[in-house]
């Protein structure tokens, strides 16, 4: 009788421990706490590269040329070749990511345009590289505002100033 008992709890407590265990919750935990600080630092050098010669930093063409080419282009291409290398284990945090990817390719697309654009003096390119750029930045809040909608939805809380 004890064994019948024991067999039929055995089969109900690993059904109960499969249910504590959130893979969702561990794979945002693993990708926010390990994953992304690996290459959020290449992310934010080329961003800050950029944004030193833009906008209200513009001096001229020929520096935000140089600048494009020599740091924010090749920095911002590694940071997406090791973005692309996270594996993500579950479906829901993957789709995120891909969204990530593409948010951080229309950037990277748009730094491009910008150097094509000051190569041919077009105008009309830097006009499109802007709205490459406003799309890319939408894309990225859309992204961090769904990370945090994951997060709550499986228990994950960032600490302030920690937010992806």
């Amino acid at each position: 009788m004890k064994k019948k008992l024991l067999l039929l709890f055995v089969p109900l407590l690993l059904l109960l421990s499969a249910c504590l265990n959130d893979p969702v919750q561990d794979d945002l935990l693993n990708y926010s706490n390990t994953e992304i600080p690996k290459v959020s630092e290449l992310e934010i050098q080329a961003v800050e590269a950029y944004d030193s010669v833009s906008g209200a930093n513009y001096t001229d063409d020929f520096t935000m040329y140089d600048t494009l080419v020599d740091e924010v282009i090749p920095q911002y291409r590694e940071f997406i070749e090791e973005l692309e290398k996270i594996e993500v284990e579950t479906d829901e945090l993957r789709a995120l990511h891909e969204d990530y990817i593409k948010a951080a390719n229309t950037q990277y697309n748009a730094f491009a345009k910008i150097v094509s654009a000051l190569e041919k003096q077009d105008p009309e390119l830097i006009v499109e590289a802007n709205v490459m750029l406003d799309e890319a930045r939408k894309g990225m809040r859309k992204y961090a505002s769904d990370i945090k909608k994951l997060a709550k939805e499986h228990k994950v809380t960032f600490e302030k100033g920690e937010e992806l």
